[in-house]
């Protein structure tokens, strides 16, 4: 579980490098302990844009946050064919494969305003695969902490505070209970993908190791891991 700001990348942040690190080695790190389990990924996010599934052949670009960035979904890619509109959660997935050393990533991405239900059947249905693949769940805390964004909401602390506590104990029932309306109006992108999320992981025994939990710039940042227990 990672989330996807730009800022992770260190190109689009040149002048922010430091204070952004412990949120980017903390991402790495996550994405290099998947790898190790399988190189062959399966991401999820919440996207407003765009609802469905992006391929492992495609290639995409960072020049709408700043710099012409180019990341890949496989090993392999010809860069030559780069993709302009893909969403920032797929970008970020890419991204992080190449710094991981994963071989592909295929990015499903839900409606972030999606009920409970449809977020949690989503990951029901990421989970019968038929064959073993590495999970990567994307999504942001609230961007209502106090912070640059200027418009802080007291309510953020406590929802991000029990999305960390969620992630770093797999309570999926804590998960599933997150509020719809709330995380709308703290702008909280994960809230449906951290439900695919419970969907996907019912019914399996899961040791969790939360790698970092802040809310830098304003916005909330978890990472964690859940292996096979």
């Amino acid at each position: 579980m990672v989330p996807h700001p730009p800022l992770l990348v260190p190109e689009l942040v040149a002048g922010a490098v430091a204070e952004t690190e412990a949120v980017r080695r903390a991402c790495v790190a996550a994405g290099k302990r998947l790898a190790a389990l399988s190189r062959d990924w399966l991401a999820i996010a919440a996207d407003s844009r765009f609802c469905g599934l992006t391929s492992a052949d495609a290639v995409g670009t960072f020049r709408g946050y700043g710099v012409d960035k180019i990341v890949s979904l496989a090993e392999g890619n010809a860069v030559d064919d780069v993709e302009p509109g893909l969403p920032l959660p797929v970008l970020v997935a890419g991204w992080l494969r190449e710094q991981a050393g994963a071989e592909r990533v295929v990015v499903q991405t839900i409606n972030p305003v999606d009920s409970v239900n449809d977020s949690r059947r989503a990951g029901e249905r990421l989970a019968r695969q038929d064959r073993p693949v590495g999970l990567l769940v994307l999504g942001d805390g609230s961007s209502r902490h106090p912070g640059p964004s200027g418009h802080p909401d007291e309510r953020s602390v406590d929802y991000d505070r029990r999305v960390r506590d969620a992630l770093a104990s797999v309570d999926l029932d804590a998960l599933l209970g997150l509020d719809v309306e709330l995380a709308t109006e703290l702008d909280v992108s994960g809230r449906a993908a951290w439900q695919a999320l419970a969907g996907a992981a019912a019914g399996r025994s899961w040791r969790a190791e939360l790698l970092y939990s802040d809310a830098p710039f304003g916005v909330g940042y978890h990472v964690a891991c859940w292996e096979p227990a």
